[in-house]
Protein backbone atom coordinates (compact mmCIF):
# COMPACT_ATOMS: atom_id res chain seq x y z
CA UNK A 1 0.00 0.00 0.00
CA UNK A 2 1.50 3.36 -1.00
CA UNK A 3 1.54 6.36 1.29
CA UNK A 4 -1.30 8.13 -0.54
CA UNK A 5 -3.69 5.16 -0.10
CA UNK A 6 -2.74 4.77 3.53
CA UNK A 7 -3.39 8.46 4.12
CA UNK A 8 -6.84 8.26 2.53
CA UNK A 9 -7.83 5.32 4.73
CA UNK A 10 -6.57 7.06 7.84
CA UNK A 11 -8.54 10.22 7.05
CA UNK A 12 -11.70 8.11 6.64
CA UNK A 13 -11.13 6.49 10.04
CA UNK A 14 -10.68 9.88 11.72
CA UNK A 15 -13.89 11.20 10.16
CA UNK A 16 -15.76 8.10 11.34
CA UNK A 17 -14.57 8.62 14.91
CA UNK A 18 -15.60 12.28 14.84
CA UNK A 19 -19.07 11.38 13.60
CA UNK A 20 -19.83 8.87 16.34
CA UNK A 21 -22.20 10.30 18.95
CA UNK A 22 -23.86 8.59 21.91
CA UNK A 23 -27.46 7.47 21.42
CA UNK A 24 -30.13 6.07 23.68
CA UNK A 25 -33.10 3.95 22.70
CA UNK A 26 -36.61 4.67 23.93
CA UNK A 27 -39.60 2.32 23.76
CA UNK A 28 -42.85 4.01 22.78
CA UNK A 29 -45.16 4.83 25.68
CA UNK A 30 -48.89 4.48 24.97
CA UNK A 31 -51.22 6.52 27.19
CA UNK A 32 -54.93 5.72 27.36
CA UNK A 33 -58.00 7.08 29.10
CA UNK A 34 -61.12 5.15 30.06
CA UNK A 35 -62.90 3.62 33.04
CA UNK A 36 -61.90 0.72 35.26
CA UNK A 37 -64.11 -2.25 34.42
CA UNK A 38 -62.33 -5.13 36.19
CA UNK A 39 -59.80 -5.64 38.99
CA UNK A 40 -58.32 -9.15 39.11
CA UNK A 41 -56.00 -9.23 42.11
CA UNK A 42 -55.16 -12.97 41.90
CA UNK A 43 -53.84 -12.39 38.36
CA UNK A 44 -52.41 -8.95 39.17
CA UNK A 45 -54.34 -7.23 36.36
CA UNK A 46 -56.60 -4.22 35.82
CA UNK A 47 -58.92 -3.78 32.84
CA UNK A 48 -59.92 -0.47 31.25
CA UNK A 49 -63.14 -0.22 29.23
CA UNK A 50 -63.82 2.02 26.20
CA UNK A 51 -60.20 3.20 26.01
CA UNK A 52 -59.15 6.27 24.06
CA UNK A 53 -55.51 6.76 23.05
CA UNK A 54 -53.54 9.92 23.76
CA UNK A 55 -51.71 11.57 20.88
CA UNK A 56 -50.37 14.92 19.71
CA UNK A 57 -50.15 16.73 16.38
CA UNK A 58 -47.37 19.22 15.73
CA UNK A 59 -48.35 22.21 13.57
CA UNK A 60 -45.69 24.21 11.74
CA UNK A 61 -46.15 27.04 14.23
CA UNK A 62 -47.49 27.11 17.76
CA UNK A 63 -47.70 24.52 20.51
CA UNK A 64 -48.54 20.84 19.96
CA UNK A 65 -52.23 19.93 19.99
CA UNK A 66 -52.87 16.87 22.18
CA UNK A 67 -56.08 14.91 22.69
CA UNK A 68 -57.57 11.43 23.16
CA UNK A 69 -58.97 9.50 20.20
CA UNK A 70 -61.29 6.48 20.12
CA UNK A 71 -59.81 3.01 19.59
CA UNK A 72 -61.29 0.01 17.80
CA UNK A 73 -61.30 -2.07 20.95
CA UNK A 74 -63.76 -2.33 23.83
CA UNK A 75 -61.32 -3.09 26.66
CA UNK A 76 -57.62 -3.45 27.46
CA UNK A 77 -56.04 -5.46 30.28
CA UNK A 78 -52.58 -5.06 31.81
CA UNK A 79 -50.65 -6.03 34.92
CA UNK A 80 -50.49 -3.36 37.63
CA UNK A 81 -47.24 -1.68 38.81
CA UNK A 82 -48.03 -2.39 42.47
CA UNK A 83 -50.67 -4.30 44.44
CA UNK A 84 -51.59 -0.93 46.02
CA UNK A 85 -53.65 -0.37 42.89
CA UNK A 86 -56.34 -2.62 44.38
CA UNK A 87 -56.64 -0.35 47.41
CA UNK A 88 -56.88 2.83 45.32
CA UNK A 89 -58.95 1.97 42.25
CA UNK A 90 -62.45 0.54 42.04
CA UNK A 91 -64.73 -0.41 39.19
CA UNK A 92 -66.10 2.65 37.41
CA UNK A 93 -63.21 4.99 38.29
CA UNK A 94 -62.06 7.24 35.42
CA UNK A 95 -58.40 6.48 34.79
CA UNK A 96 -55.38 7.28 32.66
CA UNK A 97 -53.02 4.35 32.08
CA UNK A 98 -49.69 4.08 30.27
CA UNK A 99 -47.97 0.99 28.87
CA UNK A 100 -44.70 0.40 27.05
CA UNK A 101 -44.41 -0.73 23.44
CA UNK A 102 -48.13 -1.13 22.82
CA UNK A 103 -51.58 -0.71 24.32
CA UNK A 104 -52.14 -2.82 27.45
CA UNK A 105 -50.11 -5.80 28.58
CA UNK A 106 -48.21 -4.09 31.39
CA UNK A 107 -49.32 -0.81 32.95
CA UNK A 108 -46.32 1.28 34.05
CA UNK A 109 -48.52 4.14 35.23
CA UNK A 110 -52.11 4.30 36.51
CA UNK A 111 -53.79 7.56 37.53
CA UNK A 112 -57.22 8.17 39.05
CA UNK A 113 -59.03 11.22 37.64
CA UNK A 114 -61.35 13.80 39.15
CA UNK A 115 -63.03 16.76 37.52
CA UNK A 116 -66.26 18.44 36.46
CA UNK A 117 -66.14 17.09 32.91
CA UNK A 118 -64.32 14.73 30.52
CA UNK A 119 -61.98 17.51 29.33
CA UNK A 120 -61.51 19.13 32.75
CA UNK A 121 -59.99 16.24 34.68
CA UNK A 122 -57.06 16.21 37.08
CA UNK A 123 -55.11 13.45 38.82
CA UNK A 124 -55.76 12.63 42.48
CA UNK A 125 -53.87 9.31 42.75
CA UNK A 126 -51.03 7.59 40.90
CA UNK A 127 -49.68 4.06 41.09
CA UNK A 128 -46.56 3.61 38.98
CA UNK A 129 -44.36 6.14 37.21
CA UNK A 130 -45.83 9.68 37.43
CA UNK A 131 -43.68 10.82 34.51
CA UNK A 132 -45.73 8.66 32.15
CA UNK A 133 -49.04 10.38 32.98
CA UNK A 134 -49.91 13.29 30.63
CA UNK A 135 -52.68 14.72 32.87
CA UNK A 136 -51.77 17.39 35.48
CA UNK A 137 -52.22 16.89 39.21
CA UNK A 138 -55.19 18.35 41.04
CA UNK A 139 -54.94 21.52 43.12
CA UNK A 140 -52.18 23.20 41.06
CA UNK A 141 -49.63 20.71 42.41
CA UNK A 142 -46.82 19.09 40.42
CA UNK A 143 -43.92 16.76 41.12
CA UNK A 144 -40.30 16.78 39.97
CA UNK A 145 -38.77 13.33 40.51
CA UNK A 146 -35.07 12.51 40.10
CA UNK A 147 -33.66 9.01 40.54
CA UNK A 148 -29.99 8.29 41.30
CA UNK A 149 -28.49 5.07 39.85
CA UNK A 150 -26.56 2.39 41.69
CA UNK A 151 -23.79 1.94 39.12
CA UNK A 152 -22.87 -1.43 40.64
CA UNK A 153 -26.32 -2.79 39.77
CA UNK A 154 -26.96 -2.22 36.07
CA UNK A 155 -28.15 -5.37 34.26
CA UNK A 156 -28.57 -3.38 31.04
CA UNK A 157 -29.16 0.23 30.11
CA UNK A 158 -30.99 0.85 33.40
CA UNK A 159 -29.65 0.61 36.93
CA UNK A 160 -31.40 -0.01 40.21
CA UNK A 161 -32.17 3.37 41.77
CA UNK A 162 -30.48 4.08 45.09
CA UNK A 163 -32.89 6.89 45.92
CA UNK A 164 -35.31 9.42 44.51
CA UNK A 165 -35.20 13.17 45.03
CA UNK A 166 -38.80 14.35 45.25
CA UNK A 167 -39.73 18.01 44.79
CA UNK A 168 -43.32 19.07 45.49
CA UNK A 169 -44.39 22.14 43.53
CA UNK A 170 -47.32 24.41 44.30
CA UNK A 171 -48.33 26.85 41.55
CA UNK A 172 -44.99 26.19 39.89
CA UNK A 173 -42.84 26.89 42.98
CA UNK A 174 -40.94 24.18 44.89
CA UNK A 175 -42.45 24.11 48.39
CA UNK A 176 -40.98 20.86 49.72
CA UNK A 177 -38.08 18.56 48.84
CA UNK A 178 -36.89 15.24 50.26
CA UNK A 179 -34.65 12.40 49.15
CA UNK A 180 -36.43 9.09 49.59
CA UNK A 181 -34.95 5.63 49.78
CA UNK A 182 -37.06 2.74 48.44
CA UNK A 183 -40.28 2.31 50.49
CA UNK A 184 -39.89 5.71 52.18
CA UNK A 185 -42.63 8.36 52.08
CA UNK A 186 -43.16 12.10 52.45
CA UNK A 187 -46.20 14.28 53.11
CA UNK A 188 -46.63 17.98 52.36
CA UNK A 189 -49.57 19.95 53.80
CA UNK A 190 -48.08 23.43 54.10
CA UNK A 191 -50.86 25.31 52.31
CA UNK A 192 -53.72 26.79 54.34
CA UNK A 193 -56.46 25.16 52.27
CA UNK A 194 -56.57 21.64 53.78
CA UNK A 195 -54.86 20.18 50.71
CA UNK A 196 -51.95 17.75 50.92
CA UNK A 197 -49.58 15.65 48.82
CA UNK A 198 -48.28 12.23 49.88
CA UNK A 199 -45.57 10.41 47.89
CA UNK A 200 -44.07 6.97 48.48
CA UNK A 201 -41.05 5.84 46.47
CA UNK A 202 -41.66 2.09 46.12
CA UNK A 203 -38.77 1.17 43.85
CA UNK A 204 -37.06 2.56 40.82
CA UNK A 205 -34.62 2.55 37.98
CA UNK A 206 -32.22 5.16 36.63
CA UNK A 207 -30.42 5.40 33.32
CA UNK A 208 -26.98 3.80 33.24
CA UNK A 209 -25.60 6.45 30.88
CA UNK A 210 -24.24 8.48 33.81
CA UNK A 211 -22.14 5.53 35.02
CA UNK A 212 -18.51 5.07 33.98
CA UNK A 213 -18.07 3.10 30.76
CA UNK A 214 -21.75 3.12 29.80
CA UNK A 215 -21.96 6.34 27.77
CA UNK A 216 -23.77 5.81 24.47
CA UNK A 217 -25.47 2.53 25.38
CA UNK A 218 -28.90 2.01 23.85
CA UNK A 219 -31.93 0.38 25.42
CA UNK A 220 -35.30 0.95 27.08
CA UNK A 221 -35.92 3.92 29.34
CA UNK A 222 -35.82 3.61 33.12
CA UNK A 223 -39.18 3.13 34.87
CA UNK A 224 -39.95 3.66 38.56
CA UNK A 225 -42.89 2.96 40.87
CA UNK A 226 -44.40 5.59 43.18
CA UNK A 227 -47.63 5.86 45.12
CA UNK A 228 -49.03 9.41 44.97
CA UNK A 229 -52.12 10.81 46.67
CA UNK A 230 -53.30 14.42 46.44
CA UNK A 231 -56.08 15.77 48.66
CA UNK A 232 -57.54 18.78 46.82
CA UNK A 233 -58.18 22.14 48.51
CA UNK A 234 -61.31 22.41 50.62
CA UNK A 235 -64.34 23.20 48.48
CA UNK A 236 -62.57 22.19 45.30
CA UNK A 237 -65.06 21.55 42.49
CA UNK A 238 -67.87 23.32 44.32
CA UNK A 239 -67.45 26.78 42.78
CA UNK A 240 -70.18 28.15 40.57
CA UNK A 241 -67.95 29.83 38.04
CA UNK A 242 -67.27 26.54 36.22
CA UNK A 243 -63.65 27.62 35.93
CA UNK A 244 -61.19 24.77 36.35
CA UNK A 245 -57.82 25.41 37.99
CA UNK A 246 -55.00 26.33 35.65
CA UNK A 247 -53.20 23.03 34.90
CA UNK A 248 -49.47 22.73 35.48
CA UNK A 249 -47.19 20.70 33.22
CA UNK A 250 -47.11 16.93 33.84
CA UNK A 251 -44.65 15.48 36.32
CA UNK A 252 -40.99 15.64 35.25
CA UNK A 253 -38.80 12.60 35.87
CA UNK A 254 -35.06 12.87 35.37
CA UNK A 255 -31.91 10.96 36.25
CA UNK A 256 -29.40 12.57 38.58
CA UNK A 257 -25.71 12.67 37.70
CA UNK A 258 -23.37 10.53 39.79
CA UNK A 259 -19.84 11.20 40.96
CA UNK A 260 -18.27 8.48 38.82
CA UNK A 261 -16.51 9.80 35.73
CA UNK A 262 -17.90 9.14 32.28
CA UNK A 263 -15.96 7.05 29.83
CA UNK A 264 -13.35 9.02 27.92
CA UNK A 265 -12.49 6.33 25.35
CA UNK A 266 -13.97 8.19 22.39
CA UNK A 267 -12.03 11.48 22.84
CA UNK A 268 -8.77 9.57 23.44
CA UNK A 269 -9.28 7.54 20.27
CA UNK A 270 -9.92 10.68 18.25
CA UNK A 271 -6.85 12.45 19.67
CA UNK A 272 -4.72 9.38 18.92
CA UNK A 273 -5.97 9.16 15.35
CA UNK A 274 -5.32 12.85 14.77
CA UNK A 275 -1.81 12.41 16.17
CA UNK A 276 -1.06 9.56 13.75
CA UNK A 277 -2.50 11.64 10.89
CA UNK A 278 -0.21 14.55 11.76
CA UNK A 279 2.80 12.23 11.86
CA UNK A 280 1.98 10.76 8.45
CA UNK A 281 1.52 14.24 6.98
CA UNK A 282 4.93 15.25 8.34
CA UNK A 283 6.54 12.13 6.87
CA UNK A 284 4.93 12.82 3.51
CA UNK A 285 6.45 16.32 3.35
CA UNK A 286 9.99 14.92 3.73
Amino acid sequence: MNLSSFLSILVAIVVLFLCVIPASGVIQEVALKGSVTALDQPNNTLTIGNPRQYGCSYPATGAPVCSYSSMNISALTGTVPSSMAYSIFKSGDPVVATSLGGAGGTWIGLAKLYGPGPDEEYVTDIVGDPGTIPTPLIGDYALDLTTTPDCSSCPGTSCTALSSDVKVKSNGTVVHEETLLPRQSLTYNGRNDDSSVAVTFVKGEASSTTCAGRTGMTGPQAVSVYIVNIVPPIGYGQNTSNEAPTPLPPTIVTTAPVTTAKSGSLPIAVIGALGVLALVMAMRKR
